[in-house]
């Protein structure tokens, strides 16, 4: 009698979901996943996870369901195990999926790097966070600058963020601003893209990660430096693990999921926005760095912002535009946009919620904890053009956009609007680049 494989439903949003498929289930003859499902972010379920990604022993692909139908779903397919692959949740909310799997009759589990890490050729470099937002891409950023300051050749790869077209977003190569436009791509991958073409500097995103990585060392790169996503921890087996700490959020990088891993895996630990942090909450922060993972080296740092012209935003009404993920699952209630508006003098800041209209309505009510700032919330053309009319439908008098991007670039606002800039900056020492060349002579990249 031929063996049952063992039935998975695998908890996800459209990214650790796919590339833990990918690496460990896409061709294990031992186990048959019969659903992804969604959460998150907008309109991701009801779609298939395709054949031409699924490989041989998925013909048909497979279907992505919402997450709230577990229960049902667990007993519809006769589910034996339930695994969660998505990030920046609370333990507590972690611990609740897996009541809910245990109570319908299923395992519960999480997968560790020994399972899906991919090794690479090339020496990685890798940023991650303990949560969303605290300021992972200007960390990526500073030490992208660094090591090209020496020489070295580096292509980044991003944490996936496939919205779109699988298949098509299978392996994605950004150069050049043709490339956000030939991929489609939403406001959030323009936000971690751009910054990299600004530099002139490559970067590669996509869905099957083995692939995106082959792809980029085909380029014959000194360093593959890994920009992660949410608080995920790296695809790729890592050679300098540097994490982003926020003590905005003191207590948070030992309260969840996967930040905490993040944060006991660090080799470098960045006590990022200092300047604006209470001190005793970076002494916490500092403690839990101290008892969970005290060989790590500690960097001080700040995030200082800049305003292309402090002077239109003094004695107006302003509408203030923040990263979407920070301030959604990431819980911020604010960014550099709302800090820029208290110290150059706004008049007020207004309410956006009475301007919102279709996806951003429901983001408000999904997302209570946010009232004066609004979300750039951009997960497709549809939700970009409802961004795009709440900001014009707005009685404010100039836009603050306190996003990685210039919003202009993609929407067309119908007011003036000035940009804020936020750059890393280390504070005393060690700093990024005394550990940085410390690790690329031991890895015999420098003399």
């Amino acid at each position: 009698m031929e063996k049952r494989r063992r039935r998975v439903i695998i908890l996800g949003a459209a990214g650790r979901d796919f590339h833990n498929f990918n690496t460990f289930f896409r061709n294990n003859p031992d186990y048959e996943v019969v659903a992804f499902t969604a959460t998150q972010i907008p309109d991701i379920a009801g779609r298939i996870y395709p054949p031409e990604l699924a490989g041989p022993l998925y013909p048909n692909g497979i279907p992505i369901e919402d997450e709230a139908q577990l229960p049902e779903l667990i007993k519809k397919y006769d589910v034996d195990e339930v695994i969660l692959a998505y990030s920046d949740l609370p333990h507590q909310y972690v611990m609740e999926r897996a009541a809910i799997a245990l109570a319908a009759g299923a395992d519960f589990k999480l997968m560790g790097p020994n399972s899906t890490m991919i090794e690479s050729t090339k020496p990685v470099v890798s940023v991650c966070a303990v949560r969303t937002g605290c300021g992972k891409s200007q960390t990526t950023r500073r030490v992208l600058d660094i090591l090209r300051s020496k020489g070295l050749k580096v292509i980044s790869i991003r944490h996936p963020m496939p919205y779109g077209d699988l298949v098509a977003q299978k392996v994605q190569r950004f150069a050049d601003y043709s490339d956000l436009d030939k991929h489609n791509c939403t406001i959030e991958e323009r936000e971690e893209y751009e910054p990299h073409i600004d530099r002139k500097s490559v970067i590669y995103a996509g869905v099957d990660y083995e692939a995106i990585l082959r792809a980029a060392e085909a380029e014959n790169p000194d360093i593959i430096l890994w920009d992660g996503g949410n608080n995920d921890f790296p695809f790729y087996k890592t050679d300098l693990h540097i994490v982003v700490v926020d003590p905005h959020r003191p207590g948070h990088e030992v309260t969840y999921y996967p930040g905490m891993t993040n944060l006991l895996m660090a080799d470098v630990i960045v006590i990022n926005k200092e300047e604006t942090a209470n001190r005793d909450d970076i002494e916490t922060v500092r403690k839990n760095i101290a008892k969970w993972n005290p060989n790590a080296i500690v960097v001080d740092a700040a995030s200082p912002i800049f305003v292309d012209d402090p002077s239109l935003i003094r004695g107006k009404k302003v509408l203030v535009v923040e990263d979407g993920p920070t301030l959604t699952h990431g819980d911020m209630r604010y960014g550099a946009g709302y800090v820029a508006a208290k110290r150059f003098g706004a008049k007020e800041i207004i309410d956006p919620r009475p301007f919102a209209v279709g996806s951003i309505v429901e983001t408000y009510k999904k997302y209570s904890h946010l009232d004066v700032i609004l979300p750039a919330m951009g997960y497709g053309e549809k939700q970009m053009k409802e961004l795009e009319e709440t900001i014009n439908k707005s009685d404010a008098e100039v836009v603050i956009i306190g996003t990685p991007i210039d919003l202009r670039r993609v929407l067309k606002l119908n007011k003036p609007a000035v940009r804020v800039r936020y750059e890393l900056q280390e504070i005393g020492e060690p700093t990024l680049d005394q550990i940085l060349t410390d690790f690329l002579k031991k890895k015999g990249l420098l003399k």
